[in-house]
């Protein structure tokens, strides 16, 4: 299966269509075991047509390496949403249900055995919980047979930019370096549980 990406590029589901620059899909290894769903582009995401590669992107990249995993092969990156939101706002209910057939594609080209959920909006698209991310993070989730860990989203992070042990890079370090882990497991096959 594969998406393809000129239905997801002409996709009118929802307004934001009308102020988008470009559909934001993907960057990374679409045979990974690991999927990290963020939450929607941002500006520098919306010009470049790749998520996660401003700010927020180069500081998760680099905790990404610090752990030992390639951005760019051991992992596919993508978005609950493909289009960013005005002024860099949260996405709505509306959106993110318009473009869950998109990420549900995703998802199944994919079929990793790992997902990482960056912040609160993709933790609720895809677990359906809300709740602070302080007690979510670090706390592996499960979903549809998959393991699921939802870490603080890289803005947070850039917001506290401490390194000292305890702290929010500190904790998504060791959350990153859980995954790892993870994936160094044994895995039987796709249907079994993580």
């Amino acid at each position: 299966m594969t998406l393809n990406l000129n239905d997801c590029e002409g996709c009118t589901a929802c307004d934001l269509a009308t102020t988008r620059r470009s559909v934001v899909v993907s960057r990374g290894n679409s045979s990974s075991r690991l999927m990290l769903i963020g939450e929607a582009p941002g500006a520098q995401e919306d010009a470049e047509g790749r998520p996660f590669v401003g700010r927020s992107g180069r500081a998760l990249d680099s905790l990404l390496l610090e752990v030992g995993l390639d951005p760019d092969q051991d992992l596919y990156v993508c978005n609950a949403i493909k289009c960013r939101p005005p002024n860099n706002r949260r996405p709505k209910k509306g959106e993110l249900r318009s473009c869950r057939p998109w990420l549900d594609q995703q998802l199944a080209l994919v079929d990793p055995a790992v997902i990482v959920l960056t912040g609160a909006t993709a933790v609720e698209a895809i677990l359906g919980i809300k709740g602070g991310m302080t007690q979510l993070r670090g706390q592996w989730q499960s979903w549809e047979g998959r393991a699921v860990m939802p870490i603080f989203h890289p803005a947070y992070l850039l917001r506290n930019p401490s390194r000292e042990e305890g702290a929010p890079i500190d904790l998504t370090r060791r959350d990153l370096a859980a995954v790892r882990q993870r994936l160094c497991e044994p895995w039987p096959d796709s249907g079994s549980q993580p």
